[in-house]
């Protein structure tokens, strides 16, 4: 009861909290179709300790997903995105405009995309060019010309005469989709670079190289499949000619319906995309929105679930569902409620904060930006009688302050965050 009393008061004390918000006791989650199945499994333990409601979870995709979060600050915006890119500049502005002044990135692991076929099918061995030109909008001319034409591959043979002579017709998602992103940068424009000449626009005119790259085919070939990623599984199993996009943690889930093809001769393992051989991978995310932080009840409990070992770590629950995790020396986490290390940089700029992880339970909201935050703290800690023990925890966060500061993962995030 102390411990909780010392909570409230410094909470009191640090303010910045709007008190209208508290009229939802449900976290409220969009975003990525990839992120959902976890956040989902994540949720619904979460739900089951008791203490708090389950969250809604809803698949919107990323790109509506960082839309509606984006929207504003009040309990009819939602509190948490699941993202299965990082969240672009432009996005962030947005979220500025509408008075979403702090975003926290969290990244939760790794996925690979596949390119996946029925089982009933040969495996394909594609490579990143073989990709472009099988899918790109605009390819270049046949006749060997520095010029580009509409795209009119037919089969993949025509593409490469080492595949077969299979109509192309691949399922994929929207413009909307994290997944469709993801893939235009490390598929479609990994292959555009194979030709030399489109290379060089990037130095010349990032905007027209990137239209080049990644505009996709809208002839038949490429058939958008919605932001369902299970949809896309069925249609595979029902058509063994077609090929899929989707997540890796999805071939998982159905591989007795569909595999994976290899993307310049690496196929998709867990292994592969967590040392990074498998070319088509990428980290997965969610963002949770500051200003509900404290006010919608649990996010931050919710968000300790979801860092901590037993769901994040390389054998807890959500590897069993496919979410590669990050490597140890990204991921410092021990049991129970520790998560990876805590520090990285926030949107907007400020200085660093420092929270370690599992500490005491006002460190949420010490952000660490004079002593007076501090001070405040320790003294409120005393009215409430609970020093002693709170005290030595403020006494080691020198220590703490710089074991964080050590930390890779610190190093490599380059998002924001509210440690």
């Amino acid at each position: 009861m102390k411990q909780l009393l010392c909570s409230a008061i410094a909470l009191v004390a640090l303010g910045n909290i709007p008190v209208a918000l508290a009229q939802r006791d449900t976290i409220s989650i969009v975003g990525s179709s990839t992120v959902y199945p976890f956040s989902t499994v994540v949720a619904e333990r979460f739900g089951k300790s008791g203490s708090f409601n389950t969250p809604k979870v809803e698949s919107t995709g990323t790109g509506g997903g960082i839309k509606l979060f984006c929207a504003g600050v009040g309990v009819q915006y939602p509190d948490v995105v699941n993202a299965s890119r990082r969240m672009k500049q432009g996005e962030l502005d947005d979220c500025r405009k509408n008075g979403v002044g702090e975003v926290v990135e969290v990244t939760i692991g790794y996925d690979g995309i596949v390119v996946a076929n029925s089982i009933e099918a040969p495996i394909y061995d594609l490579t990143p060019k073989d990709l472009w030109l099988a899918l790109a909008k605009a390819v270049p001319n046949p006749d060997g010309s520095e010029t580009l034409v509409a795209n009119p591959y037919k089969t993949w043979q025509q593409v490469n005469s080492a595949l077969p002579a299979t109509a192309i017709e691949v399922l994929g998602p929207p413009p909307t989709s994290g997944t469709r992103d993801a893939f235009a940068e490390l598929a479609m424009e990994g292959g555009c670079k194979a030709f030399p000449w489109i290379k060089a626009i990037k130095d010349q005119d990032e905007k027209k190289f990137k239209a080049i790259c990644h505009a996709v085919r809208e002839d038949g070939a490429y058939i958008e499949a919605g932001e369902n990623d299970n949809l896309i599984v069925q249609k595979l199993g029902a058509n063994a000619r077609a090929l899929g996009i989707f997540g890796y943690s999805f071939m998982e889930e159905n591989a007795d319906k569909v595999q994976g093809s290899r993307i310049a001769g690496v196929e998709p393992s867990y292994e592969s995309i967590a040392d990074g051989s498998y070319p088509v991978s990428r980290p997965l995310f969610f963002y949770v929105k500051k200003a509900h932080v404290g006010v919608i009840p649990g996010i931050r409990e919710f968000v300790d679930e979801f860092v901590s070992v037993r769901a994040m770590g390389e054998d807890g629950y959500l590897a069993d569902r496919g979410l590669i995790a990050l490597p140890p020396e990204l991921y410092r986490g021990r049991a129970g409620m520790q998560g990876p290390c805590a520090c990285s940089r926030s949107w907007p700029a400020r200085k660093r904060s420092t929270r370690p992880r599992g500490g005491w339970p006002v460190d949420y909201f010490l952000e660490m930006n004079g002593s007076a935050t501090l001070l405040i703290v320790i003294l409120a800690c005393a009215l409430a009688g609970f020093l002693p023990g709170q005290f030595r925890a403020v006494q080691r966060l020198p220590r703490r302050m710089a074991e964080c500061a050590r930390c890779p993962r610190c190093r490599r995030i380059t998002g924001p965050s509210w440690h």
